[in-house]
């Protein structure tokens, strides 16, 4: 795929913990100050993708939820920005993209940035069936979830900055506003997961990120830094801290990792590192923003989840507290941003 270990040094001892275990009880050491984070409503966002069926690149399934997720963005007050190309996948075909910004108060300088692919893998290619090789996948995790949670973050910054009230728990209600010089982009790469397996291909994935790195949605466009959220929804998963993220923006993967560890996630995010990766962190870095990547990876075994590239990448496999372990730090973390 387009992620690739470079090197692993994860241990593997620290392999053998389960990502669902204890979550500590909440104090005023570690309650959070943004609101809480919704796993089940980001569970629905990951369903209402895959009710769509696998979000191939040039399928009507595909432009369907992009203009579903365009939609749903705007629903939250974010003006979003469709950004369309023809891209050449490895094989020479043609691929009709459309990267999704979807921008909370675009008119501030102060800008973060948060992103997620959208679009599906074609084909079983890691499937344990031969058979299934050439069927496309369900990409619950490997697309849909990471798209979930930037969703249930927009939805939760929306009820904030509109106040409405009623539709978050007790813990919410203590939650100070989001911070008002602050602006968010979420952007939904598409093409990412179209790329070949043989050697040297890096560049035939993440074509999305690759073509806005080189053309941005705003001339000039730069953030503070970015974060890039790839199957963060499955169950026995952990994140460790990775290669490029580490050698680009260790500040950010410290800041993040510390956070998640304060609010009671450090059974999800571990202190250890692993190898670079291939993934979109990759080009926004090249594109001079700071961005790391919160990938997951299997708690037990090492290396990707079991159901990476395979027709079990469904919804069955989705996990809530793995949502809720990132979409909450990651609501800490823009929440508590310093100006």
């Amino acid at each position: 795929m387009k992620k690739i270990f470079a090197s692993l040094s994860i241990l593997t001892s620290l392999m053998l913990l389960s990502a669902c275990g204890h979550k500590q009880a909440l104090t005023t050491e570690n309650m959070p100050m943004g609101p809480d984070f919704s796993a089940d409503s980001a569970y629905a966002f990951c369903q209402l993708q895959c009710d769509f069926g696998p979000r191939t690149m040039n399928s009507e399934a595909h432009d369907l939820c992009g203009q579903w997720i365009a939609e749903r963005f705007r629903s939250y007050g974010m003006e979003v920005t469709e950004q369309k190309a023809d891209l050449t996948g490895y094989d020479g075909t043609t691929l009709k993209s459309t990267n999704i910004i979807a921008s909370h108060r675009p008119e501030q300088a102060d800008r973060i940035l948060l992103c997620a692919h959208w679009d599906s893998r074609p084909w079983a290619d890691n499937d344990q069936d031969e058979d299934n090789y050439d069927k496309p996948i369900d990409g619950a995790n490997d697309g849909a979830s990471g798209i979930a949670v930037m969703l249930e973050m927009a939805r939760q910054i929306h009820l904030s900055a509109t106040d409405t009230g009623g539709e978050t728990d007790s813990l919410a209600s203590s939650a100070k506003p989001f911070p008002t010089a602050l602006g968010i982009d979420f952007i939904c790469w598409d093409a990412e997961d179209s790329g070949s397996h043989g050697q040297n291909s890096s560049n035939t994935w993440c074509l999305g990120s690759q073509y806005w790195a080189g053309t941005r949605h705003v001339p000039g466009y730069m953030a503070r830094f970015g974060v890039n959220l790839d199957m963060v929804g499955s169950s026995k998963t952990v994140f460790y801290k990775e290669g490029v993220s580490m050698r680009c923006a260790p500040s950010v993967v410290d800041h993040v990792w510390s956070t998640a560890q304060r609010l009671g996630y450090g059974n999800f995010f571990k202190n250890e590192n692993c190898g670079e990766m291939i993934d979109d962190h990759l080009f926004v870095n090249r594109g001079g923003i700071p961005c790391i990547d919160i990938i997951g990876i299997d708690a037990e075994e090492g290396g990707f989840p079991s159901t990476w590239h395979t027709l079990d990448d469904n919804l069955q496999h989705i996990n809530k507290p793995t949502l809720k372990a990132v979409g909450q730090t990651m609501l800490e973390v823009v929440w508590t941003i310093k100006p």
